[in-house]
């Protein structure tokens, strides 16, 4: 057993059906002479017996960023007859040419290029997977989309149908703080050089037209305020039917992305299966909380039967196994969580029924009754800071808190002591009739389960743009003293809500620093609201088992700083800062030499009383290292906001050895688009 950085256990396996040969660095070359950079695993004997391929397509640096995860994952597939293949997207690790967005036209036709090259090699069988988490498992159904000849099933994890409306940019219709947070990160991602010893001299010139070039993306995606053309390109949920490979979906509870598998099963016309298990934004072999499970062995049962034609049973799979997390008081963090698989045949499944709570008087939730008066809420703007991370991915205290302190800045509306267990199982539905004194307006909702001590555990949240509750597309000033009746999804979830317990409703005007603020404070009033629960009838023992996770030989690493991860609320003068601080460390790779360290800091802050207070900055610190060769590159970025912009800066600044051998500045202003 080796014990790998989540600290979780996995059966490491060393011996495969087949021997497995390297190839650290295989060109290759584009149409319009681009070499692109891959790592790749395959049998030692494949051009004797020809074997599928998958692939794996990111700008997350293969030689130095992924690579912790690909040495579990790719040298099993290759041990069990396939050609693994991981490239780094063009412009970002070892491979050339510029990139100059996420999901580009040149992305996609890089990836059928690489699929069609693949698929005609000596040792390739012509057919070929396509796999990924996150960007991967985004591009995974966007060139699915585009009907690759050769691609012929897809596992995609942590993904999205849709770009808009559930990616990390807008949620709601309400700017994500993310789209500064992400494109902060791609900024300092995408400013790293080459390794040396795979792009031998040329590695400087390829640096310095990175940087040259590098794209200040936070302002790309935010002069897209609406769900226009820019966000319906490579939203797959335009038309399911262009997929035609078979789609294995997984997800997580505490992630991001856990809407979307749901969909996809429901919507897609080719075979498609949906897991989604307790896990954050990691591969649920390895993933935290626990159970973790042997996704290396489901993900061969796919290829095996899509790429191999072999009878492994996946197509008589359920439709739907979900993980229902047990209540638990609230932590920023769990290692494990208890709770049972259960098995859906179909989904949407017959078995979930819906069960409606009124919003009642005097705070009340329960079946049959109604707000008999109106209740109003003006939320101080630092409700949410307990809201935990949007995407909790880095492993350190990211998931929501107790939530009594954000419920005491919000209307709560509490259910009466639960006789028996609640199972909830799918996206809740908030129904709500209320008015808002200002012409921009949002509300927050949250669902809580609300432990006999009178703690608060977040189940599922959502939050809807009021300019935008009849349209993404075209939003309206709201009315200010008009009633509107909204209706919107919570996030999905599978929760059981214990005997003992209370259930809340929870509604704000405000939700930092999850969601940029309105730009004037705002009172919602609320005339009538319900909630439909899907609930599915409690049962005892899991219906659906995994095997245990098993994985390739871990990375060989040195550990020359140890990673630490800290997240904290400071409140000064009437100001509050989320302040974080990533250090991930720094490693030598123990085969090739290169160190590698990384620092992220971010840091939002707000007066209670003014929203146009709020303010976002980030700064990026990437070090790579061997022998007497060093690069260090810094990037910088901040956001404000005033009633009518936006204004973004951003910066970078590359240093060889000590010296400053490169910088550039961004600034720009966005007009605020009914936000």
């Amino acid at each position: 057993m080796a014990t790998h950085k989540t600290g979780m256990p996995m059966k490491t396996i060393t011996e495969f059906p087949r021997d497995v040969v390297e190839f650290p660095d295989m060109g290759i070359v584009m149409p319009d002479g681009t070499r692109l950079s891959a790592r790749v695993w395959m049998p030692a004997d494949a051009d004797q017996d020809p074997v599928p391929a998958i692939l794996e397509h990111l700008p997350y640096r293969k030689r130095d960023g992924t690579t912790a995860r690909d040495c579990l994952t790719h040298p099993y597939f290759a041990g069990h007859g396939y050609a693994s293949i991981r490239v780094d997207m063009r412009g970002n690790g070892d491979s050339e040419g510029l990139m100059d967005d996420e999901y580009s036209d040149q992305e996609w036709q890089d990836a059928c290029d690489v699929i069609a090259w693949a698929a005609a090699q000596p040792w390739c069988n012509g057919k070929v997977g396509m796999m990924g988490i996150s960007w991967g498992g985004f591009n995974g159904l966007q060139v699915a989309a585009l009907q690759p000849k050769a691609l012929k099933a897809v596992i995609t994890l942590c993904s999205t149908d849709d770009r808009y409306a559930d990616d990390i940019h807008y949620k709601g219709g309400l700017l994500l703080n993310e789209n500064m947070g992400w494109g902060a990160t791609m900024l300092s991602y995408s400013s790293r050089p080459p390794d040396p010893a795979l792009a031998g001299d040329k590695w400087r010139d390829m640096w310095l037209d990175r940087l040259e070039h590098e794209p200040f993306l936070p302002a790309v995606w935010l002069r897209h305020q609406r769900r226009d053309a820019y966000w319906r390109r490579g939203s797959v949920n335009e038309d399911y039917s262009a997929i035609k490979a078979a789609v294995l979906a997984i997800g997580g509870w505490g992630d991001s992305y856990k809407n979307t598998v749901s969909r996809l099963v429901e919507n897609l016309n080719s075979p498609a299966k949906g897991i989604v298990g307790p896990w954050v934004h990691k591969y649920p072999h390895f993933a935290v909380p626990k159970p973790a499970i042997g996704f290396l062995q489901e993900a061969l049962r796919w290829w095996d039967r899509w790429l191999k034609g072999k009878d492994t049973g996946v197509e008589d799979d359920p439709a739907m196994r979900l993980y229902v997390m047990d209540s638990e008081p609230p932590r920023e963090w769990y290692l494990e969580r208890a709770g049972r698989w259960i098995a859906e045949q179909q989904w949407p499944s017959p078995d979930i029924a819906t069960k409606t709570l009124a919003l009642g008087a005097n705070g009340t939730l329960a079946e049959g009754t109604a707000v008999d008066r109106a209740v109003s809420i003006a939320s101080p703007q630092d409700c949410g800071m307990d809201g935990g991370e949007y995407c909790a991915i880095w492993l350190g205290p990211e998931l929501p808190g107790d939530q009594r302190a954000d419920d005491a800045k919000s209307a709560c509306f509490d259910g009466a002591v639960l006789e028996a267990p609640l199972d909830i199982v799918g996206g809740p539905v908030i129904r709500l009739k209320l008015a808002a004194d200002r012409r921009r307006a949002m509300v927050a909702v949250r669902l809580c389960d609300v432990q006999p001590d009178g703690a608060s555990t977040r189940i599922a949240c959502g939050v809807l743009n009021l300019c935008r509750r009849n349209s993404h597309e075209f939003p309206e000033d709201v009315t200010p003293g008009e009633t509107m009746e909204i209706a919107f999804n919570l996030d999905d979830i599978a929760y059981r809500v214990a005997a003992g317990n209370r259930l809340r409703i929870a509604v704000s005007s405000t939700y930092w620093p999850l969601v940029w603020p309105s730009p004037e404070e705002v009172t919602l009033t609320i005339h009538e609201g319900s909630i439909d629960l899907p609930v599915r009838a409690s049962g005892d023992g899991d219906e659906w088992s995994f095997e245990e996770p098993e994985g390739a030989a871990p990375w060989q690493i040195e550990t020359l700083r140890e990673d630490s991860h800290i997240r904290k609320v400071e409140r000064v003068d009437g100001k509050v800062t989320l302040r974080i601080v990533d250090d991930f460390g720094e490693t030598r790779d123990l085969d090739h030499g290169l160190a590698v360290g990384e620092i992220a800091r971010e840091a939002w802050t707000i007066d209670s009383a003014d929203p146009l207070s709020a303010h976002g900055e980030t700064h990026w610190t990437q070090t790579l290292k061997r022998d007497s060769w060093s690069v260090r590159t810094e990037a910088f970025t901040t956001m404000r906001s005033d009633r009518e912009n936006f204004h973004l800066t951003g910066r970078i600044e590359a240093y060889e050895g000590e010296e400053l051998v490169f910088e550039r500045d961004f600034s720009e202003a966005v007009p605020r688009d009914h936000i």
